[in-house]
């Protein structure tokens, strides 16, 4: 989609799209975490960006929130288990998603969108990291078809989604 970055995706559903870039480097790119037990890298980034216009707002574009934050990070460990490990792919991914329609689970659009960037970029990924609507639905025969555009109950918003992975344990937002 991009010509420039290793990997580029565009992920829409419903009212909700994410533009996703993956780029490659090598292990000197890696973050280094400095904490009180020592010193660690990281070598998958994943950066998150919610601007106000994505929901119609109109206001100051600041450092990351509470939302970027814990979206980015919902997003980062639904990602991680499906990333080859140090000895089979031993570059650096980092991974931007930037959020320019938001109408539903942009954390979800973020984790689909960074599959298929990284994809893109060539990262052998070990399964693929589809979004499941519940996380509880164990019985094969049992599917639920849902859209997240706006379905709304008497109290809130439905926005229960967790991404499933073959081998792993689903996560709950």
């Amino acid at each position: 989609m991009l010509p420039r970055v290793h990997g580029s995706a565009l992920f829409t559903r419903g009212e909700t799209q994410a533009l996703v870039t993956c780029t490659l480097g090598t292990s000197d790119d890696a973050q280094i975490i400095e904490a009180f037990e020592g010193e660690s890298s990281q070598r998958f980034l994943l950066h998150y960006n919610f601007p106000p216009f994505s929901v119609g707002e109109v206001k100051f574009l600041r450092g990351p929130g509470r939302r970027e934050i814990g979206h980015g990070n919902l997003a980062r460990r639904a990602l991680t288990p499906v990333l080859p490990d140090q000895m089979t792919f031993p570059y650096t991914m980092r991974v931007v998603s930037d959020i320019l329609e938001s109408n539903g689970s942009s954390s979800m659009a973020t984790v689909c969108g960074g599959t298929l960037a990284l994809m893109d970029a060539g990262v052998p990924i070990v399964a693929r990291s589809p979004a499941s609507p519940w996380p509880g639905l164990r019985r094969p025969a049992l599917r639920v078809l849902t859209d997240i555009a706006a379905r709304r109950t008497t109290r809130a918003t439905w926005t229960s989604r967790s991404p499933a992975r073959a081998r792993a344990s689903p996560r709950c937002r």
